[in-house]
Order: C-alpha cells, then structure tokens, then sequence
C-alpha cells in the first residue's frame, strides 16, 4: 500500500507531519542537512531574543546606565550571544537555510514586551522564511496586575507582530490560562494562522553549596504529552488555525496519537538529543507502518478521529475522564488511594 504522508501546516505543504521544533540543533546549517535526511518535514529555528534585537545597537557600558532594568539585563544579553550570534547572523542563516534545504524553514522570534523589536518580524519575512513563530515567554509576579490585563498583552503581541508580516504566523502558548479554550480563539482572531500547544516554561533550583538560584534547562519527559494531547484535542475543527503538538513527545506511538486527536503536525526535539538525529527516521517510519498495519492510506485519514468532534459533549470529553480515571485507579493494583 502507498502511504500518503504529506500534511498542510500553516498553510505549508509538507512531505510528513513530524517537524523539529526551534532549538540549537536547527542552528547549524550542516545539522539542518541532517535532519532533512532523516525525514524532518520541516524545521523550526532557534529563537531570536527581544533582548538581542532591542540591546544590538546600544553599547555596554550605555546600557548599564539606561535604567535598573537594562543593567539587569545584561549578562543574560551576553550569554545569549553563545545561543545564536545576533540578529544580522540571525537573518543570513534564514537566508542561507533556504538556500540549502528543500524542506520549509519556520523562524521563531521570542519576546514579551511591546517595542521595537517587533518590527524585526518584518525582515525575517525578508530573510525568506516561509513561516515564523512567535514565543511568547512570559511570567508575571506583580502581585496587582490582573488577569485580563495579561491576556490584552498577549493579544497585543501577537496583532502587533500579524502587522508586520503577511507569512504564515504561529503563537507558541503556555496551558495556563483560566479560560484557555476562549483565548485560543481570540489568539486566532488576533492574527494567529497557528496555535503550538505547549511552550514549556524554565523552572529554576537552588544550589545548596552556593545558597542562590541557579538557572535549570531539562529535557521534556513523556508525561508532558497529556496537556497538549487533551486540548488539541478539545480544540480540533472549532478554530479555523492550525495546530502544533510539542512538549512530551518521545515515542512514536505518542506522534501518532496526538494525530490522532487532532493535530495537523508533531515537534520534538528532546528526543533528538537522547537518541540521535537519525532517530527522527524512527519516527517517520513507525507512523507509515502504523497507518498501513491499520488499513489507512493518509494521515489526513486519522487526523482528528478522536477529538471532541466526535464527542459533542465537552464535559463528556473532559470532566468524565478525569472522574473514570479516578475512580478506577488502584482496582487493578494492591496500591489504593
């Protein structure tokens, strides 16, 4: 049987649904040959910092006197010189990726906070990236800003950002939002061709020896898979956007149900660091075997056959599950609640 792997996402045609998600792997134009190779269907560049774009043209020591923010700033301006090498370097390697690579390149810019550094979008799109995806990394401790106040900023963001570009654009979003579901449609509304599911958020320890906060990058785990996995699932077919599961995703087995609640494509990066670039072989594989084992001839066959679609009570799909699993647990094992 022939295996029909290609996909849309965000508009993009793709020969399979698996892409590598914006990392330090995708930074290197010889590794992007690589992944290529080994079946990426398309690749998600590192991200360019807000603090990068705003701090480019300013000198250090300038800096330091602007403002307490600013000099905070500083040695983490630096040290993300040793993560990608600026924003000048950041637009010839977009430029220099799509000359090399057959497959789509999506750019990834990171920021919070309103200002000039938005406008960096716009050369991205020059640059020649076929997508771009905007990470939004923020965490808010002001003990008097409310919620409502949060969301208005992400929205900005985003239409500020839709203002600058007319490629496809994708918003990577943390879960943790009261009313998710009704943001997701209001980031659609804002300008959003494309919704990932989910950004992870960096969590510090304390370094007893030292007794200070230390900075703390692991890798995902399997378990992350369940949030994005529910709400694609929860949001498949009621928004006219795409949808991007990452965070968790380690197996193939765990690709092939998030396609199967819903979402157009897969991202992993975690894995590639375990087992290998060539692993992503793996991956493509399994999912053209899986399809074939199960009599499927397309991925747009499974895509979304077990979301909310077909489970028109929300509560049904969310609430139940959660009371059976409850309530089931320990009936099989000595180990009960």
């Amino acid at each position: 049987m022939n295996i029909d792997l290609t996909t849309r996402y965000l508009g993009l045609a793709l020969r399979n649904p698996i892409v590598v998600s914006s990392c330090p792997l995708t930074g290197e134009i010889d590794v992007l040959r690589h992944l290529e190779l080994a079946g990426a269907g398309v690749v998600v560049l590192p991200s360019i910092f807000e603090e990068q774009i705003e701090h480019k043209e300013i000198d250090p020591q300038q800096l330091q006197c602007m403002s307490p923010t600013y000099g905070e700033s500083l040695p983490y301006y630096r040290e993300l010189k040793t993560y990608n090498k600026g924003p000048d370097e950041y637009l010839q390697h977009i430029s220099q990726s799509k000359k090399q690579a057959s497959t789509p390149i999506i750019a990834s810019l990171n920021g919070t906070n309103v200002g000039k550094w938005v406008e960096f979008a716009s050369k991205i799109q020059d640059a020649g990236a076929d997508a771009l995806e905007l990470n939004i990394y923020l965490i808010v401790t002001d003990l008097d800003t409310p919620a409502q106040v949060v969301e208005s900023h992400y929205l900005n963001l985003v239409s500020q950002v839709r203002q600058q570009v007319t490629i496809p654009l994708a918003v990577k979003l943390v879960p943790y939002f009261t009313a998710f579901a009704n943001m997701a449609r209001r980031f659609v509304e804002a300008g959003a061709d494309g919704l990932t599911l989910f950004n992870r958020l960096m969590q510090p320890d304390i370094d007893l020896d030292t007794q200070r906060l230390k900075p703390r990058l692991a890798l995902s785990t399997a378990e992350e898979l369940h949030a994005p996995l529910k709400w694609i699932g929860l949001l498949r077919g009621r928004l006219n956007c795409s949808l991007a599961a990452t965070s968790g995703i380690h197996f193939p087995d765990q690709a092939i149900k998030v396609l199967l609640a819903g979402a157009d494509v897969v991202m992993i990066a975690s894995v590639l660091y375990q087992h290998g670039i060539n692993h992503l072989t793996t991956f493509v594989e399994a999912l053209s075997c899986w399809l074939e084992d199960n009599e499927f001839r397309s991925v747009d066959q499974i895509r979304g056959l077990l979301s909310k679609q077909f489970c028109p009570d929300t509560q049904a799909f969310a609430r139940a599950n959660y009371t059976k699993a409850i309530s089931s647990f320990g009936h099989d094992d000595p180990w009960t609640i």
